[in-house]
């Protein structure tokens, strides 16, 4: 075999699918690709038949020309395939096994990996702890959306199903693991959601709609979508959740009149560093600390926030200076006044993945309809793409092998 299709992103605001070599045992020179990685041997990894990949709100900054992401790049991160090939030191990964792949990229042999932090992997990254796949300042892995991606330390970073034809059944929901599920339920346990929590998710595009589902398996009493979308707040009353427009004035305001007071125990920010001023309407100009700052405001003293939502050290698109750093203007007083704990980062999706995977195999929760997943052709990406961008209320599912048609 040698053919392999996958989609790129020549330049801003343009996504394209093409050719592009069949993966081998061996990291070599292309875009994105750090110059110390290449050449770099893989004996440990597997070469996967794509299942499932999916188009991800990370993506899409991209896309976008709001990271510093070389043209011609890869994309992809969020991975479900069928093992095809392995290395010769993978021992108990099989050809023919179903799996889902960590966006996370981590070799299961550091510090941080053996204490669970393997968003930030000490030895998958030149430059710097962490990596994922097809993302930018990553490490330059190839990434998942086309027909054939390779997986390195596979024994280490696959979460194999235990049964085919069980997986290719729940693949809508399952293809959710390799991130946006890991991702938002991070955003819940980091912002301290229990039995009985009132929690307010800012943002309800995929993720924050997976941080909503993941707040109710985990028990919450209330848990409150807040955008700009209607659509999107329309798909979080889809399974039970309160949704508020923040184009209609404070969010606080809003979960008073929910609540009858302004604070809620547990507060998720799903939307990162293109977050919009609220009250202003859906054309409200860009102001990247508006969600944090609220988010302070709007928890209760004592509480926690998670922050899955992504922020970046280098934004060339960003309103000014400091925020092209990644230099935001936070009130931190009004944090350290309440005593507010804050957790940001990768989330290590290999340290809930597995339970994920039983909560979704013995129907404890349905993901794919809470974040209204879509079946697209990977020829179709690029439609994905500015539909997704536009605002569609839909995580689409790119099904480069014909799997998602059985």
């Amino acid at each position: 075999m040698s053919s392999n299709k996958a989609v790129v992103c020549p330049e801003p605001g343009v996504v394209e699918v093409i050719d592009t070599p069949f993966p081998t045992f061996e990291l070599t020179d292309g875009p994105g690709v750090n110059p110390a990685n290449v050449g770099r041997k893989v004996p440990h990894g597997v070469i996967l038949r794509t299942v499932a990949t999916n188009i991800c709100g990370s993506d899409q900054h991209m896309v976008r020309g709001r990271t510093t992401a070389p043209t011609g790049l890869v994309l992809g991160h969020e991975i479900t395939g069928e093992v095809i090939e392995v290395g010769r030191d993978v021992e108990f990964i099989k050809v023919g096994d179903i799996v889902s792949v960590p966006f996370n990229i981590s070799c299961g042999r550091c510090r941080n990996c053996k204490e669970q932090k393997t968003g930030i992997c000490l030895n998958v990254n030149p430059d710097r702890p962490g990596s994922a796949y097809g993302y930018v300042d990553m490490g330059g892995w190839v990434g998942g959306q086309a027909e054939y991606v390779l997986v390195p330390y596979a024994d280490w970073n696959l979460l194999r199903f235990p049964d085919r034809d069980q997986a290719l059944e729940k693949i809508m929901d399952l293809t959710m693991l390799s991130d946006i599920l890991p991702t938002g339920f991070h955003g819940a346990v980091t912002a301290g959601v229990t039995v009985g929590s009132t929690v307010y998710v800012a943002g309800a595009g995929p993720v924050g709609l997976a941080a909503a589902a993941s707040a109710q398996l985990l028990g919450a009493a209330v848990v409150i979508v807040g955008d700009l979308n209607e659509d999107r707040l329309a798909q979080a009353r889809s399974f039970g959740c309160e949704g508020i427009n923040v184009a209609h004035g404070d969010p606080a305001d809003q979960i008073e009149q929910l609540l009858g007071v302004r604070e809620v125990d547990a507060g998720i920010d799903a939307v990162g560093f293109e977050a919009r001023g609220h009250g202003h309407g859906a054309g409200a100009a860009e102001a990247p600390a508006t969600v944090l700052n609220s988010l302070m405001d709007l928890t209760a003293a004592g509480g926690s926030l998670g922050i899955p939502g992504l922020y970046v050290t280098g934004d060339p698109g960003a309103a000014d200076e400091a925020a092209q750093k990644g230099s935001l203007s936070l009130s931190l007083g009004t944090g350290w006044a309440k005593s507010l704990s804050f957790t940001t980062g990768q989330c290590p999706a290999m340290k809930y993945n597995r339970a994920l995977m039983m909560a979704i195999l013995h129907d404890r929760i349905h993901i794919a309809k809470a974040v209204n997943a879509q079946a697209i052709l990977l020829e179709d990406a690029p439609r994905g793409y500015a539909e997704f961008d536009a605002g569609a209320a839909t995580k689409y599912v790119l099904n480069p092998n014909g799997y998602l048609n059985r």
